[in-house]
């Protein structure tokens, strides 16, 4: 099932996508119960919103066999794991901005997980369990500033630098799909999930025995080789195999 967060009519409204790729507008919310009780609309008439409000964007660096044999860095033995502001959120078709203060952006391909309950302290199981769905994400990354300043949090924080989206996406195995990232339609980033140093369910299950993951919480699970720069007029897009593809310009 494909949820959709969308801007109807000057309000907000959780919707699901039916077998003609139209939405059904529902009543309540996934992290509770979707009523599948409102009228049926096209993409087209709806503006498109990231797929979850989070109380926090919680990212995970080096995630991928083939990202780190591109860098030719160690594989970790455990997540390294840092934060982007929820400022730097925006959703599908919202451009992103070049900072003027870098000279090296970068795009990076992620899949997201979209947390469904309260997460705390937990074995894989509970919280695989916890997961609502998952979401194509893009982990914008001021290259030259997180290298001149030796650690992350300018270089991921600009506003815009976590474009996630189109939607979130239940019932589907994470760890085995594949994900691209175009830019301007060139393939340059294409692997598989499967190519996870951590799977999702560990992922979860480590951060929430750092912080309590509450509804809405997104994660980001790394990205894999072929990290690249952007420019401006750039369109990117994420293309996970049973999500979809989020779209966003950088101006």
């Amino acid at each position: 099932m494909k949820i959709f967060r969308v801007g109807y009519k000057g309000c907000e409204r959780w919707s699901i996508e039916d077998e003609e790729s139209n939405l059904i507008l529902c009543e309540g919310s996934p992290f509770t119960k979707l009523d599948r009780t409102g009228p049926v609309v096209r993409k087209e008439s709806v503006k498109i919103l990231p797929p979850s409000t989070p109380s926090k964007i919680v990212a995970v660096g080096l995630n991928y066999t083939d990202h780190a044999r591109e860098l030719n860095m160690d594989i970790p033995s455990e997540p390294i794991i840092f934060m982007k502001p929820l400022t730097s959120v925006i959703g599908h078709e919202e451009n992103i901005v070049y900072p003027p203060m870098s000279e090296r952006v970068d795009y990076e391909a992620e899949l997201g997980i979209i947390i469904k309950k309260i997460i705390s302290h937990a074995d894989e199981k509970t919280a695989k369990a916890g997961i609502l769905g998952f979401c194509c994400a893009n982990d914008v990354t001021a290259r030259d500033l997180q290298k001149k300043d030796g650690q992350w949090t300018r270089a991921k924080s600009f506003n815009t630098f976590c474009p996630f989206g189109p939607c979130c996406s239940t019932d589907i195995e994470p760890d085995n799909l594949s994900i691209k990232l175009r830019r301007n339609g060139r393939v340059l980033q294409d692997s598989n999930t499967s190519n996870f140093i951590f799977k999702t369910g560990y992922v979860v299950s480590f951060i929430s025995k750092v912080m309590t993951l509450h509804p809405g919480d997104l994660i980001l699970t790394g990205t894999p080789a072929g990290v690249g720069p952007v420019g401006r007029n750039d369109i990117l897009e994420v293309d996970i195999e049973n999500i979809g593809v989020l779209r966003n310009k950088v101006v």
